[in-house]
């Protein structure tokens, strides 16, 4: 499981780096406010990091599956790690840029790593587990 943690921060990182761009992106290139800008982010990593976890953290986890079982796992990790992702960011963003007036970049930072714990545990008990784990005992 040490591995695997250490794959997921690999992956939260390459992540956290996609979402930290296209925040920046979004809110000085288009000029959208920050808490828009922010949970647009967080959907592009997210899409970003389930490609990455299927291929390399959870390698082989769900091979024998079909198409509609792994879109299933994709609405499962959205909406498991995008609800801690999402809320977790926007309830965070608001706080340290908003209330305290911190530089939103570090804010977001901040908020990013303040949710990977969770997102893990979610992610290894929960969504990228195989049939055989799944079945009922």
């Amino acid at each position: 499981m040490f591995r695997r943690w250490l794959k997921f921060n690999l992956v939260g990182v390459l992540g956290a780096v996609v979402q930290l761009a296209v925040l920046e992106a979004l809110t000085r290139g288009l000029k959208l406010q920050y808490l828009w800008a922010t949970a647009m982010a967080v959907e592009t990593a997210l899409l970003h990091n389930f490609i990455w976890h299927e291929v390399f953290t959870w390698r082989g986890v769900g091979l024998s599956e079909s198409l509609s079982q792994r879109l299933w796992r994709l609405i499962r990790f959205n909406l498991a790690n995008g609800m801690v992702s999402l809320l977790g960011n926007l309830l965070l963003m608001w706080l340290f840029a908003g209330l305290f007036k911190w530089p939103y970049l570090m804010a977001n930072l901040i908020a990013i790593c303040a949710c990977a714990l969770l997102n893990f545990y979610l992610s290894e008990r929960h969504i990228f587990v195989s049939p055989l784990e799944r079945a009922p005992k």
